[in-house]
């Protein structure tokens, strides 16, 4: 039985350069992996982009109403054997999606292996990250630290460059203003106690 993996961490901890990395090493092995990422990111479009400017074309792009089971089956008619499926911002997908995920690993016999983050900019749980913290066989942080040199493990939002501590849990990096810094637990309630403050 193949496994469905958990790879999470802060914002700009390498997500999906490792998890190009991993296509890459499956590609040099004349194995077949494909990767996933959810209709929610539109950052690169049909690519994944990592920060260090890395890009990877996506097999399979899956709405937030389909069944990743069918998506993943009409793929695997079309171009045959999948050795493995990589996922890439694993957090928009929701509870259901992460199930058919757990069961393609376990019926199908294909590893998963998702990336994602943990919690959103307010320290709340995404859905599909919560079920993913449940029901895979294997979690693993991937780290990155704080500009003050600690371990980050929070994501706070900036708009127009100042950390904000409301709105609407997804808005996308790059687009509308809106990027991310990771930050350890200190820096991040130091934030957003000044901006209780001012």
């Amino acid at each position: 039985m193949s496994k469905l993996y958990f790879r999470y961490g802060a914002m700009n901890c390498g997500k999906s350069t490792a998890l190009m990395q991993v296509m890459h090493n499956y590609t040099e092995r004349g194995m077949q992996a494909i990767i996933v990422k959810p209709y929610t990111d539109t950052k690169g479009g049909d690519q994944v982009v990592s920060r260090l400017g890395i890009t990877k074309q996506v097999d399979v792009i899956v709405k937030r109403d389909a069944n990743v089971i069918d998506e993943i089956m009409i793929w695997r008619d079309r171009h045959g054997k999948i050795d493995c499926i990589l996922v890439d911002e694993a957090q928009f997908f929701t509870r259901n999606q992460i199930d058919q995920f757990f069961e393609i690993a376990v019926k199908q016999d294909i590893p998963v292996i998702c990336y994602g983050l943990r919690t959103d900019f307010l320290m709340k749980g995404f859905e599909g990250s919560e079920r993913l913290l449940l029901l895979a066989h294997s979690l693993e942080e991937l780290k990155t630290i704080c500009r003050c040199g600690r371990k980050a493990i929070l994501n706070g939002r900036k708009i127009n460059g100042e950390f904000v501590f409301e709105g609407e849990q997804v808005a996308i990096d790059g687009e509308n203003h809106v990027e991310y810094e990771s930050l350890c637990a200190d820096c991040y309630f130091m934030y957003k106690e000044s901006k209780v403050n001012v």
